[in-house]
């Protein structure tokens, strides 16, 4: 601990990653990181030694930690980083607030962010992976986002600094995300309500919603332009290709692709990260095999293996 930045928030050593996760696998992060607020995030990451990595980890909705742990400080975010503002069409949002929550505060203002209430997650992550669903993207609706550099320099981003593309952005290692700003179409509150509950409805029919998952494993084969904006999503599914490739509830120990929704990769009981990962593997390959088509991970994946 003496050799680490001296904190007002929580630092802890060697803290199991597994409960923060979607999946609950994985091993135990060198340190894990919970700042006061975000001036004690600065001061941390600017003593930070320049030689130990930084990982920032929202709710864990998308990630597999490997079972090795990770060799890094892992960066949570929580209480002074969920607030909500509303500022006319424009919603604030903490990176640690969750997506659902977002869109409820929005919908309750007249702001159309309804895309975001079946996303699983919290705006940080939701802003580096573009997150989207029902043809809306994080992107349609970015105005800024605020961040605090691994110097600890805090910075404002534009789109044109994230770079969005299909499921991703460009933030430089290391930076954590604390803030973005959104911008929506105005409508009813009623309307945006009922237009929310009936998006619940849809994905609790046909996505796995009571298992243990981290949403969709691989992105669906598109192309994107430039901008990152929605419209240019070719209509290619990975759920057809897992199925044509005979992949729909194909196992590894405890590791299963779902049965309702083959693009769904679950912990059935007892999996482990690797586990996860060996299925994923074998999916694509079994997928290229069939159809010539690769398949990326839309899940991200970190940390180490564990020691043979």
């Amino acid at each position: 601990m003496s050799d680490m930045p001296t904190v007002r928030g929580k630092l802890t050593a060697g803290r199991n990653l597994s409960d923060l996760t979607w999946l609950r696998v994985g091993g135990a992060a060198d340190w894990v990181f919970q700042p006061a607020d975000i001036d004690d995030l600065a001061a941390f990451l600017h003593a930070l030694p320049d030689d130990i990595d930084v990982f920032p980890m929202g709710v864990g909705s998308n990630l597999i930690v490997r079972d090795g742990g990770m060799r890094a400080v892992v960066i949570r975010l929580g209480r002074g980083f969920n607030g909500i503002q509303v500022d006319g069409s424009r919603v604030i949002a903490g990176a640690a607030a969750l997506d659902a929550h977002v869109a409820r505060k929005a919908a309750e203002a007249g702001i159309d962010l309804t895309f975001l209430r079946t996303i699983p997650g919290a705006v940080g992550g939701g802003v580096c992976m573009n997150a989207g669903c029902y043809g809306t993207y994080v992107a349609d609706v970015f105005v800024s986002a605020k961040a605090v550099t691994r110097q600890g320099k805090i910075v404002t981003l534009t789109a044109a600094d994230l770079k969005f593309g299909y499921r991703q952005s460009e933030l430089p290692a290391g930076w954590v995300l604390v803030e973005a700003t959104f911008e929506g179409a105005s409508g009813q509150p009623d309307d945006l309500a009922a237009r929310m509950d009936d998006q619940l409805a849809k994905r609790n029919a046909s996505q796995p919603t009571k298992d243990r998952s981290a949403g969709s494993t691989f992105r669906n084969p598109a192309g994107f332009s430039s901008t990152g904006k929605a419209d240019d999503v070719h209509d290619l599914k990975a759920w057809k290709l897992i199925d044509d490739a005979g992949m729909r509830g194909a196992r590894v120990g405890g590791a299963q692709m779902s049965e309702m929704h083959s693009n769904f990769l679950i912990n059935a009981g007892g999996a482990t990260a690797s586990d996860l990962e060996k299925l994923g593997e074998e999916v694509r390959k079994r997928v290229f095999q069939n159809s010539g088509i690769e398949l990326v991970w839309e899940i991200k994946r970190v940390g180490e293996p564990a020691p043979e």
